[in-house]
């Protein structure tokens, strides 16, 4: 029995060689950017996938050998940089008993300011209100980090909508086959495999956290994120407070495919070859398989897409939240900065532990240098008082300005200082407020 082509006797056919120029290549880098990130889904590629020449020729510059870097001209970036897991700078970090000051801070850093400022704040705007800005305290006593351990990945519920380009291109595959268009039939398997061999090849790397081991005896790690408006306290042990500012995260491709990475260049060359043999022979297929071919493809793009749609920085601090064991994070917003420099240092103070001699190693004046710079004379005085207040044993704080200090101040100054030292009382408030209380703290511990 002959089988009727569909579309046979139609003198039209497709410019597949535009069309496939039009397909896919942003989408297919950044969906395989994320292929490290979901349990599973370096065994999900078997799809023919559009971009196959711009996948290779980036990811091929992974490979490190003079005949890669001829075939796969540019630098050769880690594949930490490749996948975007490295290269954030996060924001300047001060520590308030170790004296760091670090600029700039890691990718991990980065992250954690991210997961601060998308987290959900209680609001208290009752001072005076300028530039609001939130004060964001992690704690991190209780993590327990483990050098070189896999690093918990996503479920693996979105990569299976891979099923879904996966049984799109092999029904393609299969309708060509019956009515006999093996062009187009071994064209779309030479797509899926090709695809496939890349994902799980390019996929198979080890994803884990790299910390920092510091010094047993170092001081305690409290210090802060300081950013344009907001201030991210981390309250830790310095093993725990560091690996943080200085901890990665890193992809060990190496002990599968080696320090060259040839097996990623041989599948970036298949990918090429697979863009050059698809591209030319194509248009040799039938229209119906033409049609199937350039089906299959849109179908792999819109997931693509949907791939590429999923945040991957988002991805990766819920993953480092995870390795972490979601230590609690409270966050509060307050009116000015005055206020929010002021709160933050009480609670900066609260982890001070006054029966240590180096407890004077806190030197609140100068922290609150870091948060307001300013070199005027009444700032100079502010903090002074100020820091008399923090190191202050008295339960209740003075926020009055004291004759000695403004002496030599004209009334507009005195009145300005007036003003400031009523936004640091109302930050000091917010501090009892949201800190200590919450905390279930005593002011008599703290005082």
């Amino acid at each position: 029995m002959s089988i009727n082509l569909p579309l046979k006797k139609t003198s039209f056919t497709l410019d597949t060689s535009g069309v496939m120029g039009f397909f896919g290549g942003e989408e297919a880098l950044s969906a395989m950017s994320t292929v490290h990130l979901y349990r599973g889904r370096h065994l999900l590629g078997w799809y023919n996938s559009p971009g196959s020449y711009t996948v290779a020729k980036k990811f091929g510059q992974l490979a490190k050998s003079r005949l890669w870097d001829g075939i796969f001209p540019g630098p050769n970036p880690t594949p930490e940089e490749m996948f975007g897991l490295d290269g954030k700078e996060g924001p300047r970090f001060i520590g308030a008993f170790s004296g760091t000051d670090m600029t700039p801070t890691g990718h991990l850093a980065y992250l954690i300011a991210q997961k601060a400022k998308d987290t959900e704040e209680k609001i208290n705007l009752g001072g005076r209100e300028t530039t609001p800005g939130s004060v964001s305290i992690i704690e991190l006593d209780n993590v327990e980090w483990h050098q070189g351990d896999n690093v918990p990945r996503k479920k693996i519920v979105h990569a299976l909508y891979a099923a879904i380009p996966i049984t799109s291109s092999l029904a393609a595959c299969l309708a060509c086959a019956f009515v006999h268009d093996w062009l187009a039939s071994g064209l779309i398997i030479l797509g899926m495999v090709s695809s496939g061999l890349s994902c799980l090849v390019i996929g198979s790397g080890k994803l884990h956290f790299k910390r920092v081991e510091p010094s047993s005896y170092a001081p305690r790690g409290d210090g802060f994120l300081l950013m344009r408006n907001d201030i991210v306290i981390l309250k830790g042990a310095e093993k725990q407070v560091v690996s943080i500012t200085k901890g990665k995260l890193v992809l060990d491709m190496g002990c599968i495919h080696g320090e060259k990475f040839n097996a990623v260049g041989i599948c970036s060359l298949l990918l090429l070859s697979q863009f050059l043999i698809q591209l030319l022979l194509v248009p040799r297929a039938t229209l119906f398989g033409q049609i199937m071919f350039l089906s299959s493809l849109a179908v792999s793009w819109a997931y693509n897409s949907f791939l590429s749609s999923l945040e991957k920085e988002k991805i990766q601090t819920d993953i480092l939240w995870k390795w972490l064991n979601e230590p609690p994070i409270t966050k509060f917003v307050l009116p000015n900065r005055t206020s929010e420099a002021a709160c933050a240092c009480f609670i900066l103070h609260a982890g001070v532990d006054r029966s240590r001699k180096s407890s004077t190693d806190f030197k609140p004046k100068k922290i609150l240098e870091y948060m307001i710079p300013n070199d005027t004379r009444v700032w100079e005085v502010w903090r002074k008082h100020v820091a008399e207040q923090v190191l202050s044993k008295q339960k209740i704080k003075c926020f009055r300005p004291i004759e000695e200090l403004v002496a030599d101040l004209d009334d507009e100054e005195q009145k300005l200082l007036g003003q400031l030292l009523e936004d640091a009382e109302h930050g000091y408030k917010c501090y009892q407020k949201y800190y200590v209380g919450i905390n279930g703290l005593s002011l008599d511990t703290l005082a």
